[in-house]
């Protein structure tokens, strides 16, 4: 969720029992202040700051797109701050670069356990046979919001693949499985935890927490979409019209439908079509929604998106949801 996973998101999911991760952020040098946020937040809730105090480690985690990021800037940060994880995602080398950042980042901070993000299972392998074996792995469905690989599986195929690619052996530690892609509240988390994941990661409905550093807009148009199979595409327009053509092949961002989209499937030449988003991002909020023009990256899960709550709330919502989607399924 890049700048819209802030410190006070991710130290609210912390604050309510999950574990809240600050995005990459616009650039490497926004991580220092970004974590100097969080942590004068942390010492502000009694229950997050006994957690830091006692581990010496921040109750939060960091993500990181390697291909964009500096790993001497992060590791000098890391070295400094200490979060509880790290999530590395998007190399541009593969397996190699997560290495190369994995050694460094335990080199600095030896307690910070190390996530890796993975789209398939050839990637989940790869990160399980490393000599740099990650603490967990993410696995990312094709539903999930964002940037993700152009090919990809949904999560309730992937994720069981997944687990018997890289735990079903025998003998071996395990790595914990974290699913992501398309769990978006209670009963898609459940069936997550019955597939065989140690917990899920949410994106899209984050979207619409009152903590996220995000255009009201682009918030409302999360809220009011529905039926996300049909009106979100994956792409890299909306990157290239925002400027950014830089990411790996192989790569693209599943987004909302909106008049950018609808103009490109018209043959409105991408100049023009570029043009116009320049126009539409002068319009603040109104630049986003159905008949805007604006990037706006969400899962396919968006029309179980109704309403905008607080971090902490849809934290207990989805938790306690899960004991009740359970229980009634053993009633059955």
């Amino acid at each position: 969720m890049k700048v819209i996973a802030g410190p006070a998101l991710a130290v609210a999911v912390s604050a309510a029992g999950g574990l809240g991760f600050i995005g990459p952020g616009a650039s490497p040098t926004d991580l220092s202040p970004t974590l100097q946020e969080a942590t004068t937040l942390i010492s502000s809730i009694p229950s997050l700051s006994k957690i830091s105090k006692s581990s010496g480690l921040l109750p939060i985690g960091v993500g990181f797109q390697t291909w964009a990021g500096d790993l001497n800037v992060a590791s000098r940060v890391l070295e400094e701050f200490k979060p509880t994880a790290v999530w590395l995602f998007a190399p541009r080398h593969g397996q190699k670069e997560l290495d190369e950042w994995t050694k460094k980042i335990r080199s600095v901070s030896t307690g910070t356990k190390i996530w890796i993000q993975v789209p398939s299972v050839g990637d989940a392998v790869a990160a399980a046979e490393s000599t740099e074996r990650p603490d967990v792995l993410v696995v990312q469905g094709a539903d999930a919001g964002g940037h993700s690989r152009s090919k990809g599986a949904g999560i309730i195929t992937l994720l069981p693949e997944v687990q018997g690619a890289v735990n079903g052996g025998v003998g071996g530690e395990k790595i914990p499985l974290i699913a992501a892609g398309g769990i978006v509240e209670e009963r898609g988390a459940a069936a997550a935890m019955v597939l065989g994941a140690a917990g899920v990661a949410m994106g899209t409905r984050f979207l619409a927490s009152r903590e996220a550093v995000i255009n009201r807009g682009y918030q409302r148009h999360v809220v009011d979409a529905g039926d996300g199979g049909q009106n979100t595409v994956k792409t890299q327009m909306y990157n290239w019209l925002r400027g950014e053509r830089n990411w790996p092949a192989g790569w693209d961002a599943r987004g909302l439908i909106n008049e950018s989209w609808r103009d490109h499937e018209k043959g409105v030449e991408f100049e023009r079509n570029q043009e116009l988003y320049a126009e539409a991002a002068r319009k603040g909020e109104e630049g986003w929604g159905d008949g805007g023009r604006m990037a706006t990256y969400a899962g396919t899960g968006i029309g179980l998106v109704k309403e905008v709550k607080a971090a902490g709330e849809i934290v207990a919502e989805v938790r306690d949801g899960i004991r009740k989607v359970i229980r009634a399924s053993n009633e059955l």
